[in-house]
């Protein structure tokens, strides 16, 4: 997602880890973000079962995965519901139906031409796939800082899967958080597929 001001001010560090994060991605080649992006719409199927709803996004520039994440999921069975960004307040949404459908949008976003649901429509995903500059173990999730996805999260189903999808390196040990980051249950990467966090010892 393209950066947005929040109304909620950043727990200082996390536009450092920000700017390392994106610095890193910058230098990654056209070939190797190819490479990682089929990776993940391979392994991105071990995360769904057939006839089940997953909130997905539409990767842009250098975030990892690409449409062929959401074909993926698509060819497994799934229906895919894609973000419609609209300030002020939580997403609404849409479902994909391939690369035709989408178009240019807010924010430098791609989005579907099909009919919009209200942003409670979160609540029928089984997965939620969401993007991220980095995740540590315990599951705190670093955006861009727009808040999207923080007036989003509290709408979706309690069992709901979120998993946020990073590069393999991207997972660290621990993160800046502040007290309305919703933490998320797993990790997708390229190399490593998902990857179960959790809270760490002593929390």
């Amino acid at each position: 997602m393209v950066n947005r001001v929040n109304t909620r001010p950043d727990t200082p560090g996390k536009q450092d880890w920000r700017a390392r994060v994106l610095a890193e991605r910058a230098t990654t080649s056209p070939a190797q973000h190819d490479s990682e992006a089929a990776h993940l719409a391979l392994h991105v199927v071990g995360l769904v079962t057939p006839r089940s709803t997953v909130c997905a996004y539409v990767p842009v520039g250098r975030e990892p995965g690409s449409l062929a994440m959401l074909d993926a999921l698509r060819h497994h069975g799934v229906q895919v519901l894609l973000p419609i960004a609209r300030d002020p307040g939580p997403l609404s949404w849409a479902a994909y139906d391939g690369p035709d459908t989408l178009v240019r949008a807010r924010y430098g976003l791609r989005e579907p031409v099909g009919p919009v649901q209200p942003p409670a429509a979160i609540g029928t995903a089984a997965v939620v796939l969401l993007p991220a500059l980095a995740v540590d173990r315990r599951g705190v999730r670093l955006g861009r800082g727009a808040g999207f996805y923080d007036r989003t999260l509290d709408l979706a189903a309690p069992d709901a899967l979120l998993v946020a999808v990073v590069r393999d390196g991207e997972i660290v040990d621990e993160l800046p958080e502040d007290p309305h980051d919703r933490r998320v249950d797993w990790a997708l990467t390229p190399g490593h597929g998902p990857v179960r966090l959790g809270t760490t010892a002593g929390e």
